[in-house]
């Protein structure tokens, strides 16, 4: 059976290493991307089993990367966890509008994040 691949989306490259670190640790598959227009084309090219996403990015921000794929038929089965430095209510609430499955703010314990990830996707 095949690894199941999960996109890792944020413009801090260092947060992105650790977290694919720990993800292939798990046994995940890991792409990248560091802008949103990136993550819109690999989530499109690759259709990964699961996206970690960040709002605040250059070039297209998370609620559009995650409003244009949970609009598309082709890839609104792809469950999309936001990681964002956004902690305001309003921020969490236009973040589930777009369609996201989940809202974690930073700084997030990644044993957390670990559960979480597992929870919608088992190897």
């Amino acid at each position: 059976m095949s690894k199941k691949r999960i996109l890792v989306v944020d413009d801090e490259m260092d947060l992105v290493e650790t977290v694919r670190f720990s993800l292939e640790l798990e046994g995940y598959d890991v792409l990248v991307a560091y802008n949103g227009e990136e993550a819109l084309n690999q989530a499109r090219k690759e259709n990964p089993d699961l996206i970690l996403l960040d709002l605040m990015l250059p070039k297209l921000d998370g609620y559009k990367v995650c409003r244009l794929l949970k609009f598309d038929e082709r890839y609104k089965h792809i469950p999309i966890l936001m990681l964002t430095a956004k902690i305001q209510e309003k921020d969490k609430a236009t973040g589930m509008e777009t369609g996201a499955n989940e809202y974690i703010t930073k700084p997030f314990e990644m044993d957390e994040l670990m559960k979480k990830v597992k929870g919608y996707i088992s190897k």
